[in-house]
């Protein structure tokens, strides 16, 4: 299984994501599910919210459990089988769990941010924003709070698309890595507090809390150890201060939700800005405004982090065997 993780990073990073992702297919069919709903009332809902969302992780499930070995199967090659045989099985559940994992397309674009801001375009890193990072309404952002979206976004995001992801592959194979990716894009759909959708999306919601939970403090544990001592942006500026894990609690706290606070918290310790939502959260408060600098930095940040991750579960592999 770690070798696998390995190759589906190695392919996000040469071949990107792919056009036809399943991830639209599965958008496809929670969106049909919900043109289904025939209640509008709180218990109604909430019930139909939580059979579309079994329904379709039932067919994520069952689509990707014939291709994957078992949970917790030894990768060692068999006397039978052969190291051929061995890395041709994880290469093609690699090719099979990479569009699970999407880390190059989430630095990249805020990579896009930062040499918009960097050029003055403030217009151009609002709609790079707006496409690529957030659901948040960009058009009045001033450049420092362009900057804290896109390293909030990314921080977030290595969760919810690397950490998370492969933490549920790890645990239950592709039927886990791909009934996650179902969970997120439930709640990333319909996970809202709108009158419609408080109900029906609030199965998604929970799960969604409760399947990152550890990942979430993972990724910021990951991203702490990532950032070492040594300043991050290329100018040498804003090194990373010392007692960040003591300070990491409390400034998670002061995001809304149990786990979205951690990497975004993390992220703005290492980084050393300030990362604030106007009118929802501040975090970090006695941090510098970010800037297309601490953006780039982020993203090294989290490219880091995710491949300081695959390496340890590589290294855990390596010492079970």
């Amino acid at each position: 299984m770690a070798l696998s993780l390995v190759g589906a990073l190695v392919l996000d990073r040469v071949l990107g994501q792919p056009r036809l992702h399943p991830v639209r297919a599965i958008g496809g069919l929670l969106g049909g599910a919900r043109r289904l709903r025939r209640s509008r009332g709180p218990l109604g809902s909430l019930v139909e919210g939580a059979a579309a969302l079994a329904v379709v992780s039932g067919i994520a499930a069952a689509a990707s459990r014939p291709l994957t070995a078992r949970p917790g199967r030894s990768s060692r090659p068999s006397s039978g089988s052969g190291l051929p045989a061995t890395l041709l099985a994880a290469g093609t559940e690699a090719l099979l769990l990479h569009p699970a994992l999407a880390l190059e397309p989430l630095a990249e674009a805020g990579e896009r941010v930062a040499a918009a801001l960097g050029a003055g375009d403030l217009d151009g890193a609002r709609r790079h924003l707006a496409w690529d990072l957030v659901s948040r309404d960009t058009s009045a952002l001033d450049a420092s709070h362009c900057a804290s979206a896109a390293i909030e976004s990314m921080a977030e995001n290595l969760c919810d698309s690397v950490v998370a992801p492969a933490c549920a592959y790890l645990a239950a194979g592709l039927p886990g890595a791909w009934v996650y990716r179902v969970v997120n894009t439930a709640d990333a759909m319909f996970g809202y507090r709108t009158p419609d959708l408080i109900w029906y999306g609030k199965p998604a919601a929970r799960a969604d809390d409760l399947l990152n939970f550890v990942p979430a403090r993972l990724a910021a544990v990951l991203i702490v150890m990532a950032a070492g001592s040594q300043p991050l942006r290329r100018d040498g500026i804003r090194p990373v201060p010392d007692g960040v894990l003591r300070l990491l609690p409390r400034e998670a706290s002061r995001a809304a939700g149990p786990n979205a606070g951690w990497p975004m918290a993390a992220a703005a310790l290492a980084l050393g800005v300030r990362l604030q939502k106007p009118g929802v959260y501040t975090l970090n408060a006695a941090g510098a405004r970010p800037d297309a600098g601490d953006i780039d930095a982020a993203a090294t940040l989290i490219r880091r982090a995710a491949w300081l991750g695959v390496g340890l579960v590589v290294v855990a592999g390596a010492c079970r065997s």
